[in-house]
């Protein structure tokens, strides 16, 4: 059943229309219909499975914003915000959906040729593709991998580490140095094919949280991919990773603050039920002072997020806000996840409770760049910085 009042708060965000209300709706049901029975097996599985994407496909809940040319609706950023809240409110093990349709679709929308357009935008929409966005190395750089053109292709060397979707895409979006003479630029970015010669993909690994986000290694031995499976320009792979890293943050941070937000209502209701020596746990004073401390987060929270997404939508260059954004309420709702569990005590330490799977979900969040001191490298030029 769709949680009506909290869908119609929505209604005091200026950048949600009398429309984006309706397809939150919509999709909620689907969501609590499809999503909300089976997650649990999925993810004792530790993948989602490809139908339900396809469901999500057939329903028009992927990639809204593309062009209708290529199956979309042309839906403005604030239904994507629609769909990341309502993937993070089931589980953050959705969080691999959100590659395929506002990740690597972005990058092929943005950057790729027609062709590229043609080939792949229509299936990531629909569900029947699968995607990874290979980015991350041992060393949180991408130079470690190259490229380098050898008899009419780009031959790649060098691994991956940690890539969401990783152990079972179809299609990869693969940083790599292929510029050798100008330090830490000359970066490219391939399109590669899950059958590539020389692709090999590693084990599921197994993780500490987001257990339904399937994650592997990618291994690439002198692996051949056409001249054409170039993303955009050669050697501007860094350019473009740059002009994504806006919404990428912003939507981080959304996401973490929704995945507290969820920690906090599952908290409410245990002290709803709870008594500690015949008394309503909800009404001890230390409980409702940490309660009030943890609304008051998400208040502020909540107000900066929205601030950022009218000024996206805007399109203001807020790339420096929005990673203060992604490290204060990555921060921030990991200290809200500790909270509530003290107010679970022991009672939340249940493996199979919600609680303690959504407290092991949050502490991935803060690792989406590295540690944090290299998300406060982005802003941390004092000449740039208002205060």
């Amino acid at each position: 059943m769709v949680n009506t009042m909290a869908v119609n708060k929505d209604e005091s965000r200026s950048f949600f229309t009398k429309e984006h209300l309706l397809f939150r709706r919509s999709f909620r049901e689907f969501l609590d219909n499809e999503a909300v029975p089976h997650y649990h097996q999925w993810e004792k599985e530790g993948e989602i499975p490809r139908s339900f994407r396809k469901k999500m496909g057939d329903n028009g809940f992927l990639s809204p914003w593309l062009d209708v040319e290529f199956g979309g609706s042309g839906a403005d950023f604030a239904y994507s915000v629609v769909v990341a809240e309502e993937l993070e409110r089931i589980r953050s093990g959705l969080a691999g959906i959100f590659i395929d349709s506002d990740v690597v679709a972005r990058y092929i929308a943005s950057f790729g040729t027609i062709d590229q357009k043609h080939r792949f935008l229509p299936g990531l929409r629909s569900g029947e593709l699968l995607s990874a966005y290979a980015l991350s190395e041992q060393d949180a750089c991408p130079e470690q991998t190259t490229a380098v053109k050898k008899d009419g292709y780009y031959r790649i060397t060098g691994a991956k580490t940690f890539i969401t979707n990783g152990y079972r895409a179809d299609l990869m979006i693969v940083a790599c140095k292929n510029d050798f003479g100008v330090g830490l630029d000359g970066i490219s970015l391939l399109l590669v094919d899950k059958d590539t010669p020389g692709l090999t993909m590693g084990r599921k690994l197994v993780k500490d949280g987001r257990n339904g986000l399937e994650t592997a290694d990618l291994f690439f031995d002198d692996a051949a991919v056409p001249l054409e499976s170039i993303l955009g320009e050669e050697g501007k792979g860094l350019s473009y990773i740059n002009q994504n890293s806006q919404q990428e943050s912003l939507m981080c941070a959304l996401k973490s603050l929704m995945a507290a937000k969820e920690m906090y209502h599952l908290t409410k209701g245990y002290v709803k039920e709870g008594k500690t020596f015949n008394k309503n746990i909800s009404q001890c004073p230390k409980t409702r002072s940490t309660f009030a401390e943890i609304a008051t987060d998400i208040q502020v929270g909540s107000t900066l997020v929205d601030d950022l997404i009218c000024k996206h939508m805007d399109g203001e260059n807020i790339i420096t806000q929005v990673s203060m954004a992604e490290y204060w309420i990555t921060k921030m709702s990991k200290r809200i996840s500790d909270r509530c569990m003290q107010v679970h005590d022991g009672y939340g330490h249940r493996s199979d409770d919600k609680i303690i799977r959504r407290h092991r979900d949050i502490s991935v969040f803060s690792t989406r760049k590295g540690p944090t001191d290299i998300i406060k490298n982005l802003f941390a030029n004092p000449n740039e910085l208002d205060a």
